[in-house]
């Protein structure tokens, strides 16, 4: 059961929130996803070949980045008919146990999956279980596995007209789906699964699939919903998405809401539990491309909000070329690859922080130990400060989220000791202070 523990600041009419979870679940085969991280991978767009091949010789500089979990976005056959541009969308498959021959064959698949695993990396799909395109194998074998219109004819997915919804009534569909999926696993030993828009699949069918597809192996699961919006899957899944945060700090940013929300926000999402975990993130595959970069959304808070998503309760996600960083918006149907230089601007920062999750106990995700305090500070209206404990260990994590320079005290109990700042190494005692005189962009994470 969840508690929250509310203490009046005197004098201030602020309030400083801990957040401790009481549930304690376990899960020892996937003990490593409390202090991991994710970054996918968008196959077409990395290299200018496309391939796995030339993505594998990425992964060395991957993980000296700190990245622990590769998502490859679907790896699946496209579908041809009725397809978006020349190439088509990767959610449109065409077949569910086939690899896409834009991206190698499937034993270039399984070699790349090999050389992850001796890395350290784990491996997780994308799974596109709602729907498929118009030419799966299934519309010719099995038509009878999708919902149909009144007509007789297929029914397009909400919104894209590319793809057809599956039928998730039909107990034989369901058991096939399932097969595809041991498939993955028996064959190439991938270590979970991504799935694609999972609150549009019945939520009984996740609690149907998850124990028969880990009878081969445990897996790491992803859906992509948020869990204040269809709680019962989180029921199933490992971690899920933070849309509703995502959406209401880009508002806050472009149309200068509140702190408060956020923080309120946030209080929301730590009342769900540890039971599963949120990923934090600035950007991903439909972000970048249909709403902008994560410098088009954030603006001058943009390093903040990603030291954030790397130390709040949960995972962090990245998505492919936020090392660099990437300023455009990548194409979805066409060949647009990044435009990668040797010279990676944020993949220190990223490291910092990626190996500061996996290191420190104080920032492991969903661990009923762990608890977070937001600390108040004189500018509570601007400045974003938490501190999370774990035992004897602490990270301090203090955020400038307004779009001036901000002088400013933090007043709580809770900050006692002295700390060292991961980014430059430099100690700070706040026995005997407390004061910060921060720039726009600002941010300062220590650990004690």
């Amino acid at each position: 059961m969840k508690k929250i523990i509310l203490l009046a600041i005197i004098g201030l009419g602020i309030v400083s929130c801990a957040i401790q979870n009481t549930n304690k679940t376990m899960d020892l085969p996937r003990d490593w996803k409390h202090s991991t991280n994710i970054y996918e991978v968008n196959i077409r767009q990395y290299t200018k070949e496309g391939t796995f091949k030339a993505f594998e010789k990425e992964m060395p500089r991957l993980k000296s980045m700190g990245v622990k979990v590769l998502w490859f976005m679907p790896i699946t056959p496209i579908a041809q008919q009725n397809k978006k541009g020349s190439l088509g969308s990767p959610y449109a498959a065409a077949d569910y146990t086939s690899i896409n021959s834009e991206f190698g064959t499937i034993n270039d698949f399984k070699h790349m999956v090999n050389e992850a695993h001796r890395l350290g990396f784990k491996v997780i799909i994308d799974w596109v279980a709602n729907h498929t395109g118009w030419d799966h194998i299934w519309t010719k074998t099995h038509p009878e596995f999708y919902l149909k219109d009144p007509d007789g004819k297929f029914h397009i997915a909400s919104g894209m007209d590319d793809i057809i919804e599956l039928d998730y009534k039909n107990q034989e569909m369901r058991k096939a789906m399932i097969d595809a999926m041991k498939f993955w696993v028996k064959e190439t030993n991938i270590d979970g699964f991504r799935c694609d828009l999972a609150s549009w699949v019945e939520v009984d069918f996740w609690v149907q699939a998850r124990p028969e597809v880990e009878t081969i192996k445990p897996l790491f699961w992803l859906g992509e919903f948020d869990e204040l919006e269809s709680p019962e899957y989180g029921k199933v899944f490992d971690a899920s998405y933070s849309w509703k945060w995502m959406h209401t700090s880009e508002d806050y940013y472009k149309k200068d809401l509140p702190l408060q929300d956020l923080k309120d926000l946030l209080i929301k999402y730590s009342n769900i539990g540890d039971s599963s975990m949120r990923a934090w993130f600035t950007s991903n595959h439909d972000e970048n491309s249909w709403n902008g970069t994560e410098y088009e959304k954030y603006g001058v808070i943009t390093k903040p909000m990603a030291v954030f998503s790397a130390t709040w309760n949960g995972i962090p996600l990245l998505y492919s070329g936020q090392e660099l960083p990437n300023m455009k918006r990548l194409e979805f149907f066409e060949k647009d690859a990044i435009e990668w230089t040797n010279n990676y601007q944020v993949a220190d920062f990223y490291r910092t922080l990626l190996e500061l999750k996996s290191s420190n106990s104080a920032l492991r995700g969903g661990d009923a130990n762990v608890i977070t305090y937001l600390l108040n500070t004189t500018a509570n209206d601007k400045i974003l400060a938490y501190i999370r404990k774990n035992d004897k260990d602490e990270v301090l994590v203090i955020l400038n989220m307004s779009k001036e320079d901000v002088n400013f005290s933090i007043q709580d109990e809770n900050l006692s000791g002295t700390f060292r700042n991961v980014f430059d190494g430099t100690k700070m005692d706040f026995n005997t202070g407390k004061d910060f005189n921060f720039k726009v962009s600002d941010y300062k994470v220590f650990e004690k």
